[in-house]
C-alpha cells in the first residue's frame, strides 16, 4: 500500500493484508497514543498521522511497498538524536524499517517522548 484512501486509522489498518506488518502498524499508533499525549490522529497525506492542537503534523506511519515508515517532521527531535539514528535507513524526515521485525519499538518511543514534550519547527 503506498497511499490510502481509507477515512480512518482503523480503515487504513484493516487494508494492510499482511499480519506481521498489520501487528506492527498497529504497536506503533499504540506507541503514538501512549506518548503523543494532547495531539490528534488524523489521516493526512494517505496515512495515519499526529497532529498537535494549534499546530501541523509532526509525526507520521506509514506501511509501503518496501518499508514501514516512521516519519518525524521535527528537524530539532533528528538533530538531537543523530548519534541513535546513525546506521539507521533514514530518507529527509523518515526513518523506514525494511521489514516489521526489524522496528525499533525503543527508538521510536524515544522519539516520540522527545516530540511530545515541546513544540517545535516542523519541516
Amino acid at each position: 500500500m503506498v497511499q490510502s484512501d481509507a477515512r480512518d486509522v482503523d480503515a487504513y489498518l484493516g487494508e494492510i493484508e499482511d499480519d506481521s506488518r498489520r501487528a506492527a502498524m498497529t504497536r506503533l499508533r499504540e506507541l503514538c497514543r501512549a506518548e503523543l499525549a494532547g495531539f490528534e490522529e488524523v489521516m493526512a497525506y494517505g496515512m495515519p498521522g499526529y497532529v498537535r492542537a494549534g499546530g501541523g503534523q509532526e509525526i507520521g506511519l506509514a506501511s509501503q511497498k518496501q518499508y514501514i515508515s516512521f516519519y518525524l517532521m521535527r528537524p530539532d527531535v533528528r538533530e538531537a538524536f543523530a548519534a541513535r539514528l546513525e546506521g539507521q535507513n533514514m530518507g529527509k524526515g523518515c526513518l523506514r524499517f525494511r521489514s516489521a521485525a526489524k522496528v525499533d519499538y525503543d527508538l521510536v518511543r524515544d522519539l516520540l517522548r522527545a516530540t511530545a514534550k515541546e513544540p517545535g519547527r516542523i519541516c
